[in-house]
């Protein structure tokens, strides 16, 4: 199941705003929302693509969640085309 799915089954909206405390990791975002680790492979926050264990954000960042599997030519577009 495709994170699109997983927000559609949960009914959640897009953008789904999360409280976070400052410096709250990618894992612990992931564990707070139930996804599971392996469902997500690239974190955004602010614009900045991260892998899931180095991210690191605070309440008012933007922060977006892109799945394994996401084709070459969108790798590039979005800035990770390397990870």
């Amino acid at each position: 199941m495709g994170l699109a799915e997983l927000f559609r089954t949960r009914g959640w909206p897009v953008p789904l705003p999360v409280r976070v405390h400052p410096g709250t990791t990618g894992p612990e975002l992931l564990r707070q929302l139930d996804i599971a680790p392996e469902q997500v492979e690239v974190v955004f926050v602010n614009g900045k693509a991260v892998s899931p264990d180095l991210a690191v954000m605070s309440g008012g960042d933007r922060v977006a969640l892109a799945p394994p599997g996401v084709p070459g030519p969108y790798r590039v577009l979005l800035g990770f085309r390397k990870m």
